[in-house]
């Protein structure tokens, strides 16, 4: 049997995006910056596009930017904002967590070598952020926090809203890193209350290369790609006609089908965190705590009784039909081992042993129950 539990790196596009695509892939192929009848065919797709995913989050669409893909969209309203903000009034702080995706951290960083501030916010054990500890780090030069709304290896989910109320007490502004949680828990920018989200589409069976920026009407933001007048002079570059007609679709399916889906992968992540519990609940830790994402299962090999090897461990589930990740896809070709489960006090040696299994609609019980029977066999081979 082949299994793929990966759907938190990415999932495989609906056949009905697909084929809302393939039109924009061959006929309608104009430039939707092109002022002839090819050209607004194209232009009008994307802003009924547009209009969907405005109307998914109740923003509207002149606060919606397309983007190549949630790392940039998160790049694009990092910097953005930091670099106008400071233009404007010169405050130069910044505000994120220690268990951020790496998109957030390292365009932290980079502004850090340029000039900015930076405090980073730790974490609880579960990976949720901490956040009685943000008061102490603002001061009268803060201008942005940024918390991820669910963490991308281990499924803890922050609460935005009250961290989004304390931003605002302060004279904040306030960003999340939602990709994780669009299209799969209900996200409301206007009861939020946010400043800007980002999400990408092929995290809810939409293509890769486009996502979404959305930024509040009045929000300080500047571009990062420079050489057009696209998306209101915010972002350079020709539009992704197809896979932006390819997102909307995805978002409308999602929508339909959004409660269904997460009560559907809750049973498949309940039937799997018992099975785990019944191979061995005193060694093998699930992260994310007590109520994180159904679509995320996080576990942590304890290396006092283990001989963890992240690399033999993903290579051995592999090798039995078994697609899983030890973290963020993006890093995860490094294997090195997770900051996320660093910075919620777990040792190297536990990061080693640390696998991300991750749901959609696709998956099925009966997948569970193989990886379970496969789990088992693994926990013999490389305990101590």
């Amino acid at each position: 049997m082949t299994v793929y539990f990966d759907n938190a790196a990415t999932t495989p596009i609906h056949p009905k995006v697909f084929e809302k695509m393939i039109p924009y892939l061959k006929e309608e192929f104009g430039n939707a910056s092109s002022i002839h009848s090819f050209g607004r065919k194209t232009r009008v797709a994307i802003e009924e596009s547009r209009e969907v995913v405005a109307d998914f989050i109740n923003a509207n669409p002149s606060e919606i930017y397309f983007t190549s893909g949630g790392t940039e969209s998160n790049n694009f309203v990092i910097m953005g904002i930091a670099k106008t903000e400071f233009a404007e009034s010169g405050r130069n702080h910044i505000i994120t967590s220690k268990a951020e995706h790496h998109c957030i951290l390292d365009s932290c960083v980079d502004l850090e070598k340029n000039g900015f501030a930076l405090s980073l916010v730790g974490t609880l054990q579960d990976t949720s952020i901490d956040n009685s500890k943000i008061p102490d780090l603002i001061n009268s030069q803060t201008s942005l926090l940024s918390i991820i709304h669910i963490n991308n290896e281990t499924g803890a989910i922050n609460s935005i809203k009250e961290i989004n109320e304390l931003a605002k007490k302060n004279n904040l502004y306030f960003h999340s890193d939602t990709v994780q949680s669009f299209g799969k828990v209900k996200i409301d920018v206007n009861e939020l209350g946010v400043d800007s989200i980002c999400a990408s589409a092929h995290k809810i069976n939409g293509p890769k290369g486009t996502g979404f920026a959305y930024v509040k009407s009045g929000t300080p933001l500047s571009p990062i790609i420079f050489g057009g007048s696209q998306e209101r002079n915010r972002r350079g570059g020709t539009e992704n006609v197809a896979a932006i007609v390819g997102m909307a679709e995805a978002i409308k399916i999602a929508d339909k089908t959004l409660t269904e889906s997460e009560h559907y992968v809750r049973t498949l992540r309940d039937e799997f965190m018992s099975g785990i519990r019944s191979i061995n609940k005193e060694t093998i830790r699930i992260n994310g705590g007590v109520s994180p994402s159904p679509y995320i299962l996080s576990i942590t090999f304890d290396s006092r009784f283990y001989n963890n090897d992240a690399e033999a461990m993903l290579m051995y589930l592999d090798i039995n039909g078994i697609a899983a990740s030890n973290g963020a896809a993006c890093t995860s070709g490094t294997l090195k081992p997770s900051h996320v489960i660093l910075s919620a006090g777990y040792s190297k040696e536990d990061a080693n042993g640390t696998i991300r299994f991750s749901f959609g609609r696709e998956n099925k019980l009966d997948e569970v129950a193989y990886a379970l029977d496969v789990l088992t066999k693994m926990e013999k081979k490389f305990r101590k």
